[in-house]
C-alpha cells in the first residue's frame, strides 16, 4: 500500500461535525449502556443489534442479519449482523473494501445495567460496556454517518461487523468472521483506544493446550513399583513448561490448571495439564508448541505417556509493514490537529486477531479513549469522542482510495 490520498475534507472539517454530533453520540450511548447485553444474555444482545440495524439502514446500508450456530458448550449466542454499502470506486479502478468491526457484548450480568446506569462525570462516562465495545461501535457508526452525509463514496466497499460474542472469545462468530474478512483490503477495530490515548498496532495470539498424561495405578502401601505415577510426571512437565518464559521475547507460557488421582493411596494413574500460550507472532506460538511437545516426549517418569492437544488457536495480529503505513497515516492526520499518537502492543485478544488471521492488515483501537474494562469503573473520555471519530472518518475515507496513489 503506499501512502494514501488525503481527502479533499481536512480534518479539521470533519473535526467541527463531529463536534457536532456530540450530544447525540452522548444520548445514543446511554441508550446502549442502558441494555444488558452480556456475552450469554442473547436477547439483550439482539436489542442492541436491532438499535445498530436501524442506524446503518438509515445510513444506506444493506444489512444481513446471521444466526449464528451454538457454541460448542452449546450455548446460543445473540445475532451477528454485516452491514454494507457500495462506493463509486471499484477495486479495478482503485478503489479497496474495508472491514470495519466492533462487538455488541459485554462481560456483566443481567441487572448490572440497572445497578450501575449510564452517568457522566465532568468529561468522563460510566457505565457497563461504556468504553468496551458500546463507545468503540457507536463511534464507528457515526463517523460512517459523518462520511455518509459529506457524500464520500471514493471506495469500492464498506463493511461494518457487529458480533454478539468476542467477550468469550467469538465461538460461535468466527467463521462468519474469518469469512467476511476474505477480499478485504484493510480492517479497523473499533475496540476504544488506549488510556493514554494509543492505537493499538499488535495483538497476541493465543493457543490453548491440554496434555493428558497416563500412568499405571497401584497399591501405594503394598506395591508402589508396580506403578507409574501420572501426578509425578506432572509436577516435572509443569515445571518444565514454565521455565520456557523468558526463551523468546513477547512470548508467555502458563501452566493453569493442574489435575491428578482420585486416592491418597493409589498411585496415580492419570493426570490432566491445561495450558495458555502467548505469543506476538505466528512463528514463535510454532516454536512452542514444538517445546511443548519435546517436554511431553520426556515425562520423567518410566511407565508415563503424555498426549498433546491443540485446543484452540487465536492468530496473532502482527505487526506487519502494512498496518504501520496504516498506522503512520493515521499519526500524521492526527497531528494536523495536535493529537499525538502512540502505537502499543498487548497481550489481550480480540476479533481484530481472527481479521488478521485472514491476512488483512488491521489497526485497532479506534474508538476513543477509555478504560477500566471489565470492571465497575470502566469509563470513556467524552472530550475524545469529536477528535477520534474524526480521525476514524478520515482514515476510513483516505484508505477507501488508496489504491489510486
Amino acid at each position: 500500500m503506499s501512502a494514501p490520498a488525503r481527502r479533499q475534507e481536512g480534518l479539521d472539517d470533519l473535526l467541527d461535525l463531529a463536534r457536532a454530533r456530540r450530544a447525540d453520540y452522548l444520548r445514543d450511548l446511554e441508550e446502549l449502556v442502558s441494555v444488558d447485553s452480556g456475552s450469554y444474555s442473547a436477547g439483550g444482545v439482539n436489542e442492541v443489534a436491532d438499535w445498530i440495524e436501524r442506524r446503518l439502514e438509515r445510513i444506506g446500508f444493506t444489512v444481513e442479519r446471521v444466526r449464528l450456530p451454538s457454541t460448542p458448550d452449546g450455548h446460543r449466542t445473540g445475532d451477528a449482523l454485516v452491514g454494507r454499502r457500495r462506493g463509486t470506486l471499484p477495486e479495478a479502478e482503485g478503489g479497496r473494501r474495508i472491514l470495519l468491526a466492533g462487538h455488541m457484548d459485554t462481560v456483566f450480568e443481567n441487572g448490572t445495567a440497572t445497578a450501575r446506569p449510564f452517568r457522566t462525570d465532568g468529561s468522563t462516562a460510566y457505565g457497563p460496556g461504556v468504553s468496551d465495545d458500546k463507545g468503540g461501535l457507536l463511534a464507528g457508526l457515526t463517523a460512517l454517518e459523518i462520511l455518509g452525509d459529506l457524500g464520500v463514496d471514493a471506495y469500492d466497499e464498506l463493511v461494518l461487523l457487529a458480533t454478539p460474542d468476542e467477550e468469550i472469545g467469538s465461538p460461535a462468530s468466527r467463521p462468519l468472521i474469518e469469512a467476511t474478512a476474505a477480499g478485504a483490503h484493510f480492517g479497523l477495530g473499533l475496540e476504544c483506544a488506549r488510556e493514554n490515548g494509543d492505537l493499538v498496532i499488535a495483538r497476541k495470539g493465543v493457543a490453548d493446550f491440554r496434555l493428558t498424561v497416563t500412568g499405571r495405578a497401584a497399591h501405594a502401601g503394598i506395591e508402589p513399583e508396580r506403578g507409574a505415577n501420572a501426578a509425578l510426571a506432572a509436577a516435572h512437565l509443569t515445571v518444565a513448561l514454565q521455565d520456557l518464559n523468558g526463551h523468546w521475547d513477547d512470548v508467555t507460557v502458563n501452566v493453569g490448571v493442574v489435575r491428578a488421582g482420585t486416592r491418597a493411596n493409589i498411585v496415580c494413574p492419570r493426570a490432566e495439564l491445561r495450558i495458555e500460550v502467548r505469543a506476538a507472532t505466528t512463528a514463535d506460538i510454532q516454536r512452542v508448541t514444538r517445546a511443548i511437545r519435546e517436554a511431553a516426549d520426556q515425562p520423567g517418569v518410566p511407565g508415563v505417556t503424555v498426549q498433546v492437544e491443540q485446543l484452540d488457536l487465536c492468530p496473532p495480529m502482527e505487526d506487519t509493514p502494512a498496518s504501520r503505513r496504516m498506522f503512520d497515516h493515521a499519526r500524521a492526520a492526527a497531528r494536523t490537529a495536535g493529537i499525538e499518537l502512540g502505537a502499543a502492543a498487548t497481550g489481550g485478544v480480540g476479533d481484530a486477531n481472527l481479521i488478521a488471521g485472514a491476512g488483512i492488515p488491521v489497526l485497532d483501537g479506534l474508538g476513543p479513549v477509555g478504560g477500566a474494562d471489565h470492571t465497575p469503573q470502566e469509563w470513556l473520555d467524552v472530550t475524545s469522542v469529536p477528535q477520534r471519530v474524526a480521525l476514524l472518518a478520515d482514515l476510513i475515507a483516505s484508505l477507501g482510495r488508496a489504491g489510486t496513489t
